[in-house]
């Protein structure tokens, strides 16, 4: 019965489809690890495992922001203390070696001995939404300037009369023109022919697509 109230700090190693867990007790000892799936019932499962020993009173988790925000957004809803543990130093590997048991043990004792006291974002709410869109808007971003100068590229080599046609023109000039190029795809091995191609495809990578519509009422 002591062995159950016995107070312990949980650590893990996190990964996209597998989290490794280890236990420790007060004194830094370790108590057992395994490995459970990334998953809501694997987060289930690790719990319900660190807690058959005794009474987590903090969980060290890794990667918070990324593989390890799913399982910290559920400990943090059991009411479990999660501390943010960041990925062993490159001393550290090169000296213990690098393995899932050893990152889950060393992050675990990182939080019991106060080294790690980082408080991992929730991840919920407007904040979250935000910037998840963001996320989607820098990579749009940059998927355009991309394929807007590989654009230029192609225009400044590209045969005449094709290139007089196209060069010199603003963005949206640019984009609009090469939309509306055509070309024979049975001569794509011609020059003229195959930079036309690539022009269409990449102006329509980068113009935006028609907003999606609700589906017309029924009346019914």
């Amino acid at each position: 019965m002591a062995a159950k109230k016995r107070s312990l700090i949980g650590g893990v190693d996190t990964h996209r489809d597998t989290h490794h867990a280890a236990v420790i007790d007060s004194t830094g000892g370790l108590v057992a690890d395994a490995e459970f799936p990334a998953t809501t019932a694997g987060y289930v499962d690790l719990l319900a495992w660190m807690c058959s020993f005794g009474r987590v009173t903090a969980v060290g988790v890794e990667g918070t922001g990324s593989y390890g925000a799913g399982l910290a957004r559920y400990l943090t809803s059991k009411k479990i203390t999660v501390i943010e543990v960041d990925r062993p130093d490159r001393c550290a590997r090169r000296n213990q070696g690098k393995s899932d048991p050893i990152d889950a043990i060393t992050a675990a004792r990182a939080t019991l001995a106060g080294t790690a006291m980082g408080t991992p974002k929730t991840r919920t709410g407007p904040v979250e939404a935000i910037r998840a869109l963001r996320v989607a808007r820098r990579g749009a971003v940059k998927a355009r300037t991309a394929a807007l100068n590989q654009m230029r590229g192609l225009v400044a080599a590209a045969p005449e009369p094709l290139r007089a046609h196209l060069t010199r023109a603003s963005a949206a000039v640019l984009v609009s023109r090469c939309a509306a190029l055509t070309y024979d795809p049975a001569r794509l091995h011609e020059p003229e022919h195959a930079t036309a191609a690539a022009l269409v495809g990449l102006a329509r990578r980068v113009s935006p697509p028609s907003p999606r519509r609700s589906p017309p009422s029924t009346g019914r």
